[in-house]
């Protein structure tokens, strides 16, 4: 088993930005100035099957739009946090709620300001087009762009290593 395979073996919780991560990072904006992000299905039932094998599934971002929670909790992650601006605050919070330790933890990050957090996680990953010192921090680095699939990438590679991607149990919905 390769150090990343080792690493994930140990994951029970994903955490991930919004901005650049769940999205292509680009925001529209609707004739009123409200802001419209668009979110790759594939994502979306990776985050529903992780929610639903158990996973704790979690969003911590800066950005406040109530369009993030509605999309959050209709995909069933309860744990969305908004408007936070000091992540690694919110992380050490959510891991003593949680009772988790650092190498529990996937973190998804896509900028500057993710790197904190990222380094005080287990599994700090990131999006192929993430910028390049949150790359230099990732010991995932997916092959697939924020907004397009990288979100399902660690995912469906976690429950690969540990045997729950296409189980009986994933296909009971």
């Amino acid at each position: 088993m390769t150090d990343l395979n080792v690493m994930l073996s140990e994951v029970t919780t994903f955490i991930f930005d919004y901005d650049g991560v769940m999205t292509e990072g680009i925001v529209y904006m609707d004739s009123n100035g409200d802001p419209l992000r668009t979110s790759h299905v594939k994502d979306g039932y990776a985050l529903q099957l992780a929610n639903k094998l158990g996973y704790n599934v979690a969003v911590i971002t800066g950005a406040t739009y109530t369009n993030i929670t509605k999309r959050m909790h209709a995909l069933g992650v309860d744990d969305v946090y908004t408007g936070i601006p000091d992540k690694v605050l919110k992380l050490e919070e959510y891991m003593e709620l949680r009772h988790l330790s650092p190498a529990q933890i996937v973190y998804m990050g896509d900028d500057i300001p993710d790197l904190k957090v990222m380094r005080r996680v287990g599994v700090p990953a990131c999006p192929a087009d993430a910028a390049e010192e949150v790359k230099q921090v990732s010991v995932f680095v997916s092959e697939r762009p924020g907004g397009l699939g990288c979100v399902r990438d660690i995912i469906e590679r976690t429950l690969k290593v540990q045997g729950k991607w296409m189980t009986a149990e994933a296909f009971s919905w």
